[in-house]
This record gives C-alpha cells, structure tokens and sequence, in this order.
C-alpha cells in the first residue's frame, strides 16, 4: 500500500475494507479519481479489458445527475437526498444546486467508508449539506439519522435520487419495497430520480464477465432491462421524455442513438402526484 493510500485511512469513521475490491471505489477510479486502492483498479480493469463501456457509463451516469439537478431546481425543488451518493467527485449536487440557489439542502448517504471520509472533508464549511454512513437497503435507518431528519423537511417535496444504486439490490422483491419506502416516506410533489445498467449495446458475454467481476466485491449487481426499471417508478408520474437511455435524458448537446447505447443505462425522473 503506497502512501497515497495510507492517506485514505485517516479520520475515517470505520475501516474500510481493502481485501475486496469495492464498487464506490471502481466507480471512482472509472471517473478518474484518486479515492481507491490497487485491489479495486485491479478489478476495475478486468472489466475494462471485457467491457471498456464500463466507463462510458460511470461518465454518463454522472452527467445524468448534473441534468437532472438542474432540472429540478427549475420545477422549484430545494431539497435532495442522495442515495447511494458515492466518492465526491467534481458536479456533486450540492455544487449544481448551490450555484442555483445556495439555499439548497441536500442529505447524502452512502455505506463506503472512503466515500463518507472524502465527503466529510468535502463539506468542512458547507451549508445545507450532510453525509451520512448509512446502508441504503434501511430506508429507516437512513430517514431517522440526524443527517437526513435533520436536514430534509419530508412534510414538503423533496427529490431522492436513486443514481446508479438500485443496481446493487439484485432481489426484484427487495428494490421495490426499498423504493416504496422512501416514497411513502415523500411529500405529494416529491421526485425520484433513477439510472439503472442495462443491457444495450452489451453482449451477453459482456454482461457475464462485468456480473462476474461485481461478485467479487461486497455489492454484486443486476443489469435490468427496460421494462424492470420503468416498474420502479410506480406511483410516479415521469416527466419528458420518459425513461429513455441515460444520455438521451434532455441532453446538453446532440447525441445519436448508438452513441446512448454505449452507456447501457436508462435514466429517468418522475413526480410524485397527489
């Protein structure tokens, strides 16, 4: 372990693991971060080698959740809980949303010690911001912490943003009673925001190996297809264009339908009706 990764155990609330490659820290080293350690590179390139989509859909996912900040600043939301929130990385939502309008709240979550110690260093002097540890499977344990209770008004609207996280509950049974909880848990007028891997443009050779390399790590993953993810939104009413792949969600510039493919995610955000 080189100093660099030393540094990562410093002032962490608890000790992450390093005997298994993790999927905040692959993730992170996908967006060029530096939050990670050789055991999580090392798998991360595995999958790379088989699948060099991997980082196509890190980079849109993360994209994704910049359009959809903004997006919902312009419907009036001041209030965001992140689920699954991950290693901060440059277009956090408190960053998006702050340059909006400061007032903003926004409650992250996530279970990875690396990514609450980042986070917590992050946000020393910030506003109307807060990182929890906390397993997103718990909705109770994450709507009653401090972090979250204390921060978010759930009498009024607010948006949970499920980017890229609901993978990671492979049990069909247990995402949907996971997401019908923090939607009972909502305000009429709430949104949920979701990004979801898919098979798109990945071979089922493809799909085998990233599974593979994903059960390695304390998180494996299921891809679902469209109709799966679009069964999550229950309850919501999905705003323009619908659930569509990720990059193609109000884009910021022209892109073509094969260059989406890429990302094999589909993204969408929905409200919460009366």
């Amino acid at each position: 372990m080189g100093a660099n990764e030393y540094d990562l155990f410093r002032n962490m609330p608890s000790v992450p693991d390093t005997d298994r490659p993790n999927s905040a820290r692959m993730y992170d080293y996908y967006l060029g971060g530096s939050a990670h350690f050789a055991i999580d590179r090392k798998a991360a390139d595995d999958a790379l080698e088989v699948l060099p989509q991997s980082a196509v859909y890190a980079r849109a996912n993360r994209a994704f959740l910049g359009r959809v900040v903004r997006f919902l600043l312009s419907e009036g939301v001041d209030q965001f809980l992140d689920l699954g929130s991950g290693i901060p990385t440059v277009g956090n939502v408190h960053e998006i949303a702050h340059r909006i309008d400061p007032s903003t709240r926004v409650a992250y979550v996530d279970h990875e010690p690396v990514a609450v110690a980042h986070a917590q260093r992050m946000l020393t002097g910030q506003s109307n911001v807060t990182i929890t540890q906390a397993d997103v499977r718990d909705p109770q344990s994450v709507l009653t912490a401090p972090g979250v209770a204390g921060m978010l008004d759930f009498s009024r609207p607010i948006a949970v943003l499920a980017i890229a996280i609901l993978p990671f509950v492979p049990d069909d049974e247990e995402v949907h009673r996971l997401v019908a909880s923090y939607r009972e848990a909502s305000a009429p007028g709430s949104w949920l925001a979701i990004s979801h891997i898919s098979q798109v443009s990945a071979t089922d050779e493809q799909v085998r190996v990233a599974h593979e390399v994903m059960a390695r790590t304390p998180t494996p993953v299921l891809w679902r297809d469209r109709d799966s993810v679009l069964s999550l939104f229950d309850g919501y009413v999905l705003a323009d264009p619908g659930l569509v792949l990720s990059p193609l969600w109000r884009p910021d510039s022209q892109i073509s339908f094969g260059e989406a493919g890429q990302a094999n995610a589909y993204g969408g955000v929905g409200r919460l009706d009366a």
